[in-house]
């Protein structure tokens, strides 16, 4: 299960709650879907954008006080199986070869970004996740990436063979 959002506060009195969504998919809050929590299921009824966040109505929640309830809930949902999505739980471990058949390192983690996400590899080096061309998750990651976008591994290496 992957974590998609957290219910942080009730808004008013009819059982609304506020989402922090953490996934882009927002068809993980269309009405009947569930998802699952530490205590158990919750269906969506409604949801609606509101402000940054979403206004949800789940299934037997009717008061302030059932929704006050759910304060700090995480949100968690299965994978969704779109193999043109990058999905986070399939890139950090992966390899990281570049066109020329060069493993780079590994990812250790993925750092949001405005102009694009950033893979971290291992070596500290920052791969835009722009480059990425293919991947097979939780294995390899092949990028285009530009010349001299591993220099500094490069040259770390060579300094640490002196």
């Amino acid at each position: 299960m992957l974590e998609i959002g957290r219910i942080s506060r009730p808004h008013g009195v009819r059982g609304e709650v506020s989402v922090l969504l953490t996934s882009n998919r927002t068809e993980r809050l269309d009405p009947g879907s569930v998802l699952e929590t530490a205590n158990g299921p919750l269906e969506v009824r409604s949801a609606r954008p509101h402000k940054g966040s979403w206004l949800v109505v789940f299934e037997g929640v009717h008061d302030r006080d059932a929704a006050d309830a759910l304060r700090n809930v995480v949100l968690l949902g299965e994978p969704i199986d779109d193999p043109d999505e990058l999905w986070v739980h399939e890139l950090i471990g992966a390899t990281v070869i570049d066109q020329d058949g060069i493993a780079r390192g590994t990812v250790t983690r993925l750092l949001e970004n405005p102009a694009s996400d950033l893979l971290e590899l291992d070596s500290g080096t920052l791969v835009p996740v722009q480059f990425v061309m293919s991947h097979t998750p939780n294995d390899e990651i092949h990028v285009d990436a530009p010349v001299g976008l591993f220099d500094l591994d490069e040259a770390v290496s060579e300094r640490d063979q002196d």
